[in-house]
């Protein structure tokens, strides 16, 4: 090869064989989550993999050849004299603790959907069709869900809607939100808890996972929130004080005619809330680790759910702040400012 650099390529290289072995490492990860072995180990302490098996209710051959391989990429710890494993506080904050900020296993859960149906993404980006959100694995969905949530519960009360140009205190009293493509309805069920003097609605248009969130609301016992399968650009009632929309708006087909839509619906002065994926404006400012899982996942799903929809603009999930600007300034709104960002979104404001 002309110009062929050695070292590079053994850099390269080095860096591939890393990343192919996150991807088992993440495939083993996920097996462990599904089955409960993280959380066994956690609970039980040092062990060996027999006992392991017990309290996990799991095969004892399979788990000790599973113990090896996370043990190897140093996802749980070994202890080569007792023969025994264990989780210390740092990886059990990353492997097993749901619902927590720390674990990944929502991402984790996110990226082996789209290995499951990787056939269609194939097709998909050869044909360059559109993929409806129905037509992805359930691990999208739940995976997407816990992904998200944990983040939303950190800040969503506590800093973002604080943030917003004197919302908090319309909420307090008693105040009405709808929650735009609300998917399993983690943020709406959050809003409801947080604020009970308000009615939260949320819409999405995914059969699915309605279903699943008006479940969610059921556990929780909140008679504050309701849920319906509605197209964002038909979103129905009026009068809303705060409208929201999760990392959801860069999937949507006709983002301008959603945000039209919300404009609409919004009480004069009422605002329009828009979280969105952190990214900078161009591919130049966005060559890191996020950006690259996030282009990716944008690749097999958000870009294709938009071209699914009518208008099909397809904005992606690192679209960055002008972008979105650009798409509630055609939507109408004027006053578009960022309110809050943490390391993985952004919040826009834009009011009515």
């Amino acid at each position: 090869m002309i110009n062929f650099d050695q070292k590079k390529f053994e850099q390269l290289q080095a860096k591939v064989m890393g990343n192919a072995a996150g991807a088992v490492g993440l495939l083993m990860a996920y097996i462990g989550d599904q089955a409960g072995v993280y959380r066994a180990l956690e609970k039980i302490g040092p062990c060996s993999h027999q006992k392991l098996a017990k309290e996990a209710n799991v095969d004892e051959r399979y788990l000790r050849e599973w113990l090896s391989s996370n043990a190897a990429m140093g996802y749980v710890g070994y202890n080569a004299e007792e023969d025994e494993f264990a989780l210390s506080p740092e990886q059990a904050a990353l492997f097993s603790h749901e619902g927590e900020p720390t674990c990944m296993q929502g991402f984790f859960q996110a990226v082996v959907g789209q290995f499951a149906t990787h056939e269609l993404a194939v097709n998909t980006f050869k044909t360059g069709e559109g993929r409806a959100w129905d037509d992805h694995h359930s691990c999208c969905f739940c995976g997407t869900d816990r992904f998200f949530r944990p983040g939303y519960a950190a800040s969503l009360t506590s800093d973002w809607i604080p943030a917003l140009t004197g919302v908090e205190a319309k909420l307090q009293v008693g105040a009405k939100i709808a929650d735009v493509g609300c998917g399993l309805g983690s943020s709406s069920i959050l809003m409801a808890s947080a604020y009970p003097n308000s009615i939260v609605c949320g819409f999405d248009y995914h059969l699915s996972s309605i279903e699943k969130a008006i479940q969610s609301a059921h556990r929780e016992k909140l008679t504050n929130i309701s849920f319906s399968q509605v197209l964002a650009k038909e979103l129905p009632g009026n009068d809303y004080d705060l409208v929201c929309i999760f990392d959801a708006l860069h999937d949507m087909g006709d983002p301008v005619g959603a945000a039209k839509r919300i404009k609409s619906v919004l009480k004069p002065g009422g605002t329009f809330m828009v979280v969105e994926p952190l990214a900078g404006d161009s591919l130049e400012e966005n060559m890191n680790l996020l950006s690259g899982i996030m282009y990716g996942f944008s690749t097999t799903i958000c870009v294709p759910v938009s071209r699914s929809q009518e208008v099909g603009l397809c904005l992606g999930a690192q679209a960055g702040e002008k972008r979105i600007s650009k798409v509630l300034k055609e939507a109408g709104f004027s006053k578009i400012k960022r309110v809050a960002e943490t390391p993985g979104n952004m919040v826009l404001e834009a009011i009515a």
